[in-house]
């Protein structure tokens, strides 16, 4: 810990420093808890996609035989030409969201294809989206996590360092002016009580 001066100055400047974070700690305590929040409303999202995800692929194991050796087309129909996403504002924090997943238009040729391609088609273009989405979910996740990792250890700097660091200065200079004055008190008195004795003519005596 740096050395503080034992001074009114120096008194000033820690109760100065104190009433900042005492002022500040509880805004970063609300900014703490909302990134909790919006990282828990997240991961709820990153399930829910996830289960999405999951029940299409369990209801495309039918369709296994059918996609078997037909995947060219298909796989020409779920590439994707464009991921939109715009700049949201989370807890303070700017994030992805996703806005549209744009796919490759693509002429199925009618005579060419089975007819249960305009059902496959849109199905596996909804799994490639859902996969997309968690790609953004996810990146949304890792920044809210970074900005409550560093929030955090500001909460814990103000609360385990700063404020009973700057409490502590404040106690210790108090003391030290303390004595400061009890001393000044004393020579002031024994001063007093010699020219007392001088002017009484008792010194020496």
């Amino acid at each position: 810990m740096a050395k503080i001066k034992k001074s009114k100055t120096e008194l000033k400047g820690q109760r100065e420093a104190l009433h900042r974070y005492l002022r500040f700690l509880p805004t970063l305590e609300l900014k703490k808890q909302q990134l909790q929040t919006e990282m828990r409303h997240v991961e709820q999202e990153l399930h829910a996609n996830a289960d999405e995800q999951g029940a299409i692929e369990a209801g495309l194991k039918r369709w296994a035989r059918l996609l078997t050796g037909h995947l060219g087309p298909l796989a020409e129909a779920t590439q994707v030409a464009e991921v939109v996403t715009t700049a949201g504002n989370i807890a303070g924090v700017v994030v992805p969201v996703l806005e549209n997943v744009r796919f490759q238009e693509l002429q199925l040729d009618l005579f060419e294809t089975p007819v249960w391609y305009d059902d496959a088609v849109p199905v596996l273009q909804s799994l490639v989206a859902l996969a997309v989405r968690q790609r953004v979910l996810e990146r949304q996740r890792s920044l809210l996590a970074e900005e409550l990792r560093i929030t955090s250890q500001r909460v814990n700097l103000f609360e385990k360092v700063k404020i009973p660091q700057t409490e502590e200065n404040i106690r210790v200079i108090n003391i030290a002016l303390g004595d400061a004055q009890t001393a000044a008190v004393a020579r002031a008195k024994i001063a007093k009580a010699k020219t007392e004795a001088l002017t009484s003519g008792t010194v020496g005596a």
